[in-house]
C-alpha cells in the first residue's frame, strides 16, 4: 500500500512548523513505514523549507531503519532547494552511531 502526504495544506509554500512536522512523522510516517508500507512526501507547492522541518519529517524513521528508508520513502515534485535540505538530512541520518533500534 503507498500513502501520499501532500504537505501543502499542512505548510503552506514555506514549510517551518517543526511541532506539525513531527506529528505528522509520529501518526503518519512511522506508523506506515513500521508496516513496510511505501510513503511519498509531495512538495508540489512548498517552495522552501528549513532544514528543521525536513529533520523532524524525515530523521528518525532513517536512523530506525536505516537505508532501507529510502525504498519506503519517496519525495514528490521537490524543487532543487528541498531537495538539497533533503540529502544534507538523509546524509548526517545515516551516519554511523546515528542508528536508533525500532
Amino acid at each position: 500500500m503507498t500513502t501520499t502526504i501532500i504537505l501543502f495544506p499542512l505548510f503552506g509554500n514555506f514549510a517551518n512548523d517543526k511541532d506539525v512536522a513531527r506529528e505528522l512523522r509520529q501518526r503518519e510516517i512511522l506508523p506506515r513505514l513500521a508496516k513496510g508500507e511505501d510513503v511519498i512526501l509531495d512538495f508540489t507547492g512548498v517552495e522552501g523549507a528549513t532544514q528543521g522541518l525536513i529533520h523532524a519529517l524525515i530523521a528518525e524513521p532513517l536512523q530506525i531503519y536505516g537505508k532501507e528508508a529510502l525504498n519506503l520513502l519517496q519525495f514528490k515534485s521537490a524543487n532543487p532547494l528541498l531537495k538539497t535540505l533533503i540529502s544534507l538530512v538523509i546524509d548526517y541520518s545515516l551516519l554511523p552511531g546515528k542508528k536508533k533500534s525500532n
